[in-house]
């Protein structure tokens, strides 16, 4: 039986649902960039340009992005690993490149906790974060920019995505 809750607070929003497969089946479906637009909620994700999976606190991974509210539509996105504990959580702060190369971030962050529930069952809580967005962002987005529901979908994406894909490799 799949369960599904979601909550909205003054500065994040939680989604929790049950997956079918084990943790560390789930945490290397979110620890590949490359599945991240097939796990949107919001439609937005559409590619990634760093492909290798994620490794490391600090790492930064980009992704394409279309959105029509968006000023240019297309862009892209820079991601740094916040919290990566396998198979336990995975999250990252979302900001853009800077001409220069500089990051800057915009105050919001994506986190997945996962608690096992036996050997083939993941509770899986996903959470947006904006409680760190600067008033100077918050003057040109409203936050949240999506109601709950993209946090649903993005946690059945990942369950369809976690309940078909092959177990894990053991790395030794």
């Amino acid at each position: 039986m799949t369960r599904s809750t979601h909550t909205v607070d003054q500065e994040n929003m939680t989604a929790t649902r049950t997956v079918t497969a084990p943790a560390a089946r789930v945490f290397g479906v979110l620890a590949d960039p490359t599945t991240h637009a097939a796990i949107d909620g919001t439609g937005w994700v559409r590619e990634p340009v760093d492909r290798a999976p994620l490794t490391e606190v600090g790492q930064v991974f980009r992704m394409d992005m279309y959105n029509a509210n968006h000023p240019d539509g297309d862009y892209q996105v820079a991601n740094q690993v916040q919290v990566l504990d396998p198979p336990r959580a995975v999250g990252w702060r979302t900001g853009q490149e800077k001409d220069d190369g500089r990051l800057e971030f915009g105050g919001w962050l994506w986190r997945y906790d996962l608690a096992p529930l036996g050997p083939s069952e993941t509770a899986v809580t996903l959470t947006y974060d904006w409680s760190a967005v600067p008033p100077s962002v918050r003057e040109f987005i409203q936050f949240p920019p999506f109601g709950p529901e993209h946090l649903v979908n993005s946690l059945r994406h990942l369950a369809e995505l976690a309940e078909m894909s092959p177990a894990p490799t053991p790395r030794g």
